[in-house]
């Protein structure tokens, strides 16, 4: 029986007997065995300083895990330390707990046996955090963002997007669906309740990262940074903005090589929605080229060619050349999405038309005040028009290019369109049509990564990879469309080549920052393309999956234990004789760094434990139909097939959780509200 409390001393001498009772177990120990570490939970417990409750039969109550307790119990009896079948990092919890600093750091040094400050195998290296601008530039009193006295300007509200009100699907919706929801409300709330300190108490927090050739650009709440990649991979600091009147809301680059020199295009919108533009060489040396303004919300800003384009939903579009030094914008459909190829704008709008731009054509439209804005093609259920992906088959001799545009609606179809070089001028015809889901289809990609050769007799085929992913979820589907001679084949058609989720726990209110962070896909339509999935934001880890089968290629954990803020996939050109385009990932973090991950390495090393050659697939000759096709998928490859439930390239169920806990997020009561559709 244990004595009272009061009776507690540091005196060896004054030893007793000490009865536990953790969880509903009893455990007998001395007084000495629980104390010998100072300043610890068991100290302030049997010397009164802290609230103790007894059972029945006297013995102490601690609401801990017995199993683990016992481990605890045992180091403090012979310090030293059995796992037991336990998890170091379960371990090291209730060390924590306990107040045991000798078992901490014992734990400590356990968990640094697989981790290091010099990231994984594919760490490839760092752009350090940059200093900070300055906060007042003198004598400058000009209305652009970039040259404002003013920084106090994150509490102005912006000004409400003029989106369409897209068609929700009627369906009834999963209660999983419902629980996922929940979790997403409550990661809005305590967006809610941090958005006005977060931007100016993390100024050096990472929100946006942009890539394009050798230039990265990097953008913070109220200053971006530009950086030039050198041929060894290096990263030099080119340019900072000082720091904007206004928050910093998209970015935009495009660099055009020259020789042995470089030249680059910035664009940066703010959130009074204006558009700032500079020219960048080699050397630093910056040429401001203006500011513009279409009076209305920006949604995205990005390049075509040498051209800088801005949207809105509400329905305008703005338009810089660089040839003519002019900017003009024009009043369109309200915009759902876009996408482009060469020198083509292609618009999806919320009526269901999609409308073509020929950038080629726009200095001469000059003159007449027109975007030469052309309507392509007509949804035939008029739903609104939520994602898109144009692909360009190469020209040969033999014939010109197709266009093929694959899109996805409000009501969760994916169309694929057809347009054939002898029919150019009339609209592309209806491939074929896909009633896979349920919410709107955010994204669709065409991708042209698998090589497919038959017998010698026959002509080389090619599959066309194709992947939609819709709102719910980010749930995934992908498919095998067939070519042959560079042409889109009706036989055997279209081949399903998996289905999975991408979930991501986002908030819905970083509409913004979310847009620059999405799971993909990323890669260029002629190579391998991938998925970056982020659980939740301000995690410190990242899942990179297969885009076309879901597979975990690698996982990234940030090296700095510093949370991962923004990301954005890259190929970079090593700029050597005989180099191989690299895919790297840029992750961008809440300390101002940027950590750079070698996925070409991690493709390599996921091909090769699993035996596969992204180049080179070899598959039987094309099948008479597509059951045929089918089952000689599934006899060559048991896994080409992916179900919902499978964990093998997503997060598993404890990895989820251990995300969750890490960041202390807690579920709220479930909400059978829907999330926004988030395809623009």
């Amino acid at each position: 029986m244990s004595l009272p409390s009061s009776s507690f001393s540091n005196d060896p001498g004054s030893d007793y007997i000490v009865n536990l009772n953790v969880g509903g177990r009893i455990f007998a120990t001395s007084c000495n065995t629980l104390s010998w570490i100072p300043d610890s939970f068991f100290t302030s417990l049997l010397s009164g300083r802290m609230n103790s409750v007894r059972d029945a039969s006297g013995a102490i109550f601690i609401d801990r895990d017995p199993d683990v307790f016992r481990v605890i119990l045992n180091y403090l009896r012979t310090k030293q330390v059995d796992l037991g079948g336990l998890k170091v990092s379960t371990l090291k919890h209730e060390a924590l707990f306990f107040g045991l600093t000798p078992l901490i750091r014992r734990l400590t040094l356990c968990e640094e046996l697989s981790s290091t400050s010099c990231g994984s195998v594919y760490f490839s290296g760092m752009i350090p955090p940059p200093e900070m601008p300055l906060e007042n530039l003198p004598n400058e009193k000009s209305r652009s963002p970039m040259y404002s006295e003013s920084s106090n300007s994150y509490g102005d509200s912006k000004k409400p997007h003029g989106s369409p009100r897209h068609r929700v699907h009627s369906k009834k919706q999963s209660s999983d669906m419902s629980r996922y929801v929940s979790i997403k409300n409550e990661l809005t709330e305590l967006a809610k309740s941090k958005t006005v300190p977060d931007r100016d108490t993390e100024p050096l927090k990472v929100r946006m990262i942009r890539a394009h050739i050798c230039s990265i650009v990097v953008a913070y709440s109220y200053f971006v940074c530009v950086y030039r990649v050198t041929e060894w991979n290096t990263y030099i600091l080119l340019w900072k903005s000082p720091r904007t009147r206004t928050y910093v809301t998209h970015i935009a680059v495009n660099t055009k090589i020259a020789a042995t020199v470089a030249e680059r295009l910035v664009a940066v919108a703010f959130q009074d929605d204006t558009i700032g533009l500079w020219h960048i060489d080699d050397e630093g040396k910056t040429e401001k080229k203006g500011l513009f303004s279409m009076n209305v919300s920006i949604d995205n800003l990005f390049f075509v060619g040498t051209q800088m384009v801005a949207l809105s939903k509400s329905g305008k579009v703005g338009i810089w050349h660089s040839a003519t030094q002019n900017w003009q914008a024009q009043d369109v459909q309200p915009i759902s999405c876009y996408d482009t190829a060469g020198s083509s704008l292609i618009l999806g709008c919320a009526n269901g038309s999609m409308n073509h731009i020929d950038m080629q054509k726009f200095p001469l439209r000059m003159k007449d005040n027109d975007l030469l804005v052309t309507e392509l093609f007509r949804d035939p259920n008029g739903d609104t028009i939520t994602s898109l992906s144009v692909f360009l088959t190469p020209k040969t001799s033999a014939c010109g290019n197709w266009i093929e545009i694959a899109y996805g609606t409000s009501n969760g179809v994916v169309n694929l369109i057809l347009q054939h070089p002898e029919t150019a001028g009339h609209q592309p015809v209806l491939f074929q049509s896909y009633n896979i889901h349920n919410s709107p289809v955010v994204r669709v990609s065409l991708n042209t990564a698998h090589l497919i050769s038959g017998k010698r007799t026959r002509p080389l085929q090619k599959s066309t990879f194709s992947l939609s992913v819709c709102s719910e979820y980010n749930h995934v589907r992908s498919w095998n469309v067939t070519r042959f001679r560079g042409m889109i084949n009706t036989q055997p058609g279209t081949v399903p080549l998996a289905s999975f989720k991408v979930l991501t726990l986002d908030s819905t209110d970083e509409t913004t920052d979310k847009q620059y962070n999405h799971p993909g896909p990323y890669g260029d339509q002629d190579s391998e393309q991938v998925l970056v999935q982020r659980l939740i934001p301000n995690a410190q880890k990242l899942f990179v999956r297969l885009a076309s089968t879901g597979d975990r290629i690698c996982t990234v954990d940030s090296v700095e234990d510093s949370p991962i803020t923004a990301f954005c996939v890259h190929e970079l050109d090593g700029q050597k004789l005989g180099s191989r385009l690299r895919k790297h990932l840029f992750c961008g973090n809440g300390n101002g760094s940027v950590q750079v991950w070698d996925l070409t390495s991690a493709l390599d090393q996921f091909h090769l434990k699993n035996g596969s050659n992204p180049q080179q697939q070899v598959n039987p000759p094309a099948a008479a139909n597509q059951s045929e096709l089918l089952k000689t998928q599934l006899a060559q490859s048991p896994r080409s097939l992916v179900n919902l439930n499978n964990y093998s390239g997503g997060p598993t169920p404890q990895e989820l959780l251990d995300v969750i806990d890490d960041n202390d997020i807690c579920c709220s009561t479930p909400s059978l509200s829907r999330c926004p559709s988030t395809a623009f």
